[in-house]
């Protein structure tokens, strides 16, 4: 299975520490933040990675160049202008799926999570369907996105409501149809919901989606006191 790094954003919300730094390159605990997922997937066997980036990509580039020191190889998507959640991964599927059909992971980079990745490089969705990876609702997101049914299925209403952790196994036939250049996931999810394709499993470990300074310096001491 082959896995892809979000790391296009712009990182508003954490100026001003991203006007000369892109936000996956930002330190925590001693190591950059993207470099993380990183040596997670090549833990549980991921070894070729795609990285998408806009904002400051070059960087993103000269910083971790062909992974192979993390023991990966790492391919890169860059993008002119963001595109998006769901347009950024529609470009990057060449390099995803060059070998046919398969499903690949995908990891948002501005997330730190202990979740076990082994476990979901064995899910295989049905053709045009996703496998999502929810998590209890954070302060900041108490109304969460999806529902998880005791069957393992997700759905857009029903109890108990759990947010999306940025974690996802993805087939590309779920962007079957998709014209846009830019363009949101979400709305591919629903509409594979609707359709009973879209399965998922609750988030194990520490999870924290490392969206402003404050929680990013949060991060850093816990990380740095061995609280995770």
């Amino acid at each position: 299975m082959r896995a892809m790094i979000l790391a296009a954003g712009l990182g508003t919300r954490m100026r001003p520490l991203t006007l000369t730094t892109p936000k996956p390159l930002l330190s925590v605990g001693g190591k950059r933040l993207i470099e993380y997922p990183i040596e997670r997937l090549v833990a549980a066997g991921v070894t070729d990675i795609v990285i998408n980036h806009a904002w400051l990509g070059q960087q993103i580039e000269d910083y971790l160049q062909d992974g192979s020191r993390y023991g990966a190889r790492i391919q890169y998507s860059p993008e002119i202008e963001p595109l998006e959640t769901g347009g950024g991964i529609l470009q990057a599927l060449p390099l995803l799926c060059e070998r046919g059909d398969e499903p690949f992971l995908v990891l948002n980079g501005d997330v730190f999570s202990t979740h076990p990745l082994r476990q979901l490089t064995q899910v295989a969705p049905a053709p045009g369907g996703a496998h999502l990876v929810l998590t209890d609702n954070p302060p900041w997101h108490p109304a969460g996105d999806f529902a998880l049914q005791a069957s393992g299925q997700i759905s857009e209403q029903g109890e108990p409501r759990l947010t999306f952790s940025g974690m996802s196994v993805l087939t590309p036939q779920l962007f079957d149809g998709a014209t846009e250049t830019a363009f949101a996931l979400a709305p591919l999810l629903r509409a594979a919901m609707t359709r009973g394709r879209v399965s998922g499993e609750r988030h194990q470990g520490w999870w924290e989606d490392v969206g402003t300074p404050e929680r990013l310096a949060q991060l850093d001491q816990r990380l740095r006191n061995g609280r995770i």
